[in-house]
């Protein structure tokens, strides 16, 4: 059977998702800046959708801006927004994991003669919120840390760094990459002091190539594309009605039994990491395994508690001895498909810098592969994963060593 294991990386989409997506495409196919009846039906999709998102942020429809996704989002936020301030200071701070599309937008801006701090993180892939108090100078316009990252799951302390933001200087902007937050956690911007977030909808079972950007009513942004003047002229082009149906839609269903939701996903993950830790030798979680705990010294009680602490989808696994690629198609042989790291930029053969940042010991940097779950992944496939790695990996051990 197949075994999809990569949800980070992008999800199926929802059955009734797909057939709204469709039914717009083929019927409601209008645009919705036209005036006539066509267009006028394919606004009230637009309106909608943008209702059925606000209400899980608990936020305005107007603070929601339509973007082609998560890469998209966080440009506009973190480029338009420190454009938007610069005459106030240059000063930028973010985080050393961050995922390529914060990070190189933090690049850019450097180019463009700004000032970057990357605050470091944890083994668990935490900030330090000392660390960001004392980085916030009177210039600093603005600070963008991810929810969860991408590689490993870590959950970073978002309300308390936005007490620490927001009481240093009212103004800076607080942005949030929250990808592969959204869905998963319960994330209210304005109760954790958030002024912009990004999400992406492929994701959360919504189609590829659309996503949103909360923007908090009286954030000051400029455009960074120009156009026709669509969506307030913040971000021009024909509104991608299909993909906007969709995510309005799948952003209803992935909160829809939440709780009920993300406590499965915790239950599997522990089955996971238990299962793998239990049948391997000489492996390594990511951030759950530390220098300071060991998993095999927990009770399963105390494995719980720490796997709660991180989101509920992502098991970051490190195989001593085996390549991750040779794994990777060592596992789709048996239809189990898995990423090596993150699949959310270029197949580049570089090491993982959120690696580096938690200081795993250097004979895990390419043997780190990145297991991701979501609501349809079931326990007789997280049983099945771990039966083939320990068939799998002292395999290719033996090879390795000759």
């Amino acid at each position: 059977m197949e075994i999809y294991l990569d949800n980070s990386a992008t999800t199926k989409i929802y059955k009734d998702v797909s057939e709204l997506c469709i039914k717009t495409m083929t019927e409601d196919y209008g645009n919705a800046s036209s005036m006539h009846h066509k267009g006028v039906v394919a606004e009230n999709y637009l309106k909608k959708a943008t209702e059925q998102i606000a209400k899980t942020l608990k936020a305005k429809p107007k603070e929601i801006l339509f973007t082609s996704g998560g890469t998209e989002s966080d440009n506009i936020a973190i480029i338009g927004g420190a454009m938007a301030h610069h005459r106030e200071g240059k000063h930028l701070i973010t985080t050393c994991i961050e995922h390529p599309a914060v990070g190189n937008s933090m690049k850019y801006l450097e180019d463009q003669g700004f000032d970057v701090t990357y605050l470091s993180v944890s083994e668990e892939g935490l900030i330090d919120l000392e660390e960001l108090k004392n980085a916030i100078r009177e210039d600093t316009i603005l600070v963008s840390i991810m929810a969860v990252n991408n590689e490993m799951g870590a959950v970073e302390p978002l309300e308390e760094a936005g007490k620490i933001i927001h009481g240093a200087n009212p103004k800076i902007l607080f942005h949030v990459d929250a990808v592969q937050g959204y869905g998963k956690e319960q994330l209210i911007p304005k109760q954790l002091g958030i002024d912009m977030m990004s999400v992406s909808g492929h994701k959360i079972h919504s189609p590829k190539g659309i996503g949103f950007l909360y923007i908090r009513d009286g954030v000051r942004i400029v455009p960074i594309t120009y156009g026709g003047g669509q969506q307030g002229g913040l971000r021009s082009g024909t509104l991608n009605i299909p993909g906007i149906a969709g995510l309005g839609r799948a952003s209803e269903k992935i909160y829809t039994g939440f709780d009920e939701k993300q406590s499965k996903l915790f239950e599997l993950k522990f089955r996971l990491i238990k299962g793998l830790t239990t049948e391997l030798p000489d492996i390594r979680i990511n951030g759950i395994e530390t220098s300071e705990r060991k998993i095999s010294e927990l009770s399963d009680d105390e494995l719980m508690d720490v796997i709660k602490k991180t989101a509920p989808h992502i098991v970051s696994v490190s195989v001593k001895g085996v390549r991750a690629e040779v794994l990777l198609h060592a596992l789709e042989d048996k239809e189990i498909y898995v990423s090596a790291g993150s699949a959310c930029s270029s197949n580049h053969p570089s090491v993982s810098g959120t690696l580096k940042a938690i200081r795993i010991p250097k004979e895990f940097y390419d043997s780190t592969v990145r297991i991701s779950m979501s609501e349809f992944t079931t326990s007789e496939e997280i049983d099945e994963t771990v039966k083939a790695f320990a068939e799998i990996v002292p395999m290719l051990r033996q090879f390795s060593r000759r």
